[in-house]
C-alpha cells in the first residue's frame, strides 16, 4: 500500500487526540447504558458478553475489535454454526438496530486501533478480495462510523460502500467528520440501513473489480 499523506493540520495533529478525548468522555457518559447492555447480554446469551474478532486496521495491521455479543452459538447436528438469521436473538437485533452493540469499540478508539470516523473495519478474509482502489480504505484508521454508514450503511452495495470509504480517505476534514457524526446520530434514531435486502446485516463480500460512486 502507498503511504497516505495527511491532508492538513486536523488530520495530521488534531484528529487522533480529539478521538481519544471523545472516546473517553463517551465511555464515562454512556457507562450506564453499557452496563445495562452487558447485564442483558449475560442474562440472555451467557458468556462471553464481549464479542472479539480480528480485523484489519490502519495499513492493514490486524487488531482485535470489541462488540457486545448479539448472537447465540447454536450449531447443527454436524457441529456447524447456524446461519446469522437463526442465531440473532431479539436482544441482539435491538442492540444492532440502536448501535449499542458497537459501544465497546470506544475502547478500540482509546487504544488507537480505531477512530471515531473512518471506514468500518471489516473481516480479515476480505483483504485478498479488494481491488487496488478499494484497498485504499486502509490508508486511515477504521472508524466507529463513516461516510458509507451515513449513505446507506448495510442497505447499499459493497462497491458503493467502498467507494464512499475511499472518498473519505481523500478528504478528511473536521467539518466533514462533524457532519458524519451528526448524520450517524440521526440514522441511529431512525434505525436506517441496518440490514441489506436479503441478510440480517450484509452479504459476504466476494470481490469486485470497480467502485461505482
Amino acid at each position: 500500500m502507498s503511504a497516505h499523506v495527511p491532508h492538513g493540520p486536523y488530520e495530521r495533529w488534531v484528529k487522533r487526540p480529539l478521538d481519544a478525548m471523545l472516546a473517553g468522555m463517551a465511555l464515562v457518559g454512556l457507562s450506564p447504558i453499557m452496563v445495562a447492555a452487558a447485564v442483558a447480554v449475560r442474562v440472555k446469551l451467557g458468556s462471553p458478553v464481549i464479542f472479539r474478532q480480528k480485523r484489519p486496521g490502519l495499513d492493514e495491521r490486524i487488531f482485535e475489535i470489541y462488540k457486545f455479543r448479539t448472537m447465540t452459538d447454536e450449531r447443527d447436528a454436524e457441529g456447524n454454526l447456524l446461519s446469522d438469521e437463526e442465531r440473532l436473538t431479539p436482544l441482539g437485533q435491538f442492540l444492532r438496530s440502536t448501535s449499542i452493540d458497537e459501544l465497546p469499540e470506544l475502547v478500540n478508539i482509546l487504544r488507537g486501533d480505531m477512530a471515531v470516523v473512518g471506514p468500518r473495519p471489516l473481516l480479515v478474509r476480505y483483504l485478498d478480495r479488494y481491488s487496488p482502489e478499494q484497498r485504499r480504505r486502509h490508508e486511515v484508521r477504521p472508524g466507529l462510523t463513516g461516510l458509507a454508514q451515513v449513505h446507506g450503511r448495510n442497505a447499499v452495495s459493497w462497491e458503493d460502500k467502498f467507494a464512499w470509504d475511499v472518498r473519505y480517505v481523500d478528504d478528511v476534514t473536521f467539518l466533514g467528520d462533524a457532519k458524519i457524526v451528526l448524520e450517524t446520530i440521526l440514522a441511529v434514531f431512525r434505525r436506517e440501513g441496518i440490514s441489506s435486502e436479503d441478510a440480517v446485516t450484509m452479504q459476504e463480500f466476494m470481490g469486485s473489480d470497480v467502485a461505482t460512486v
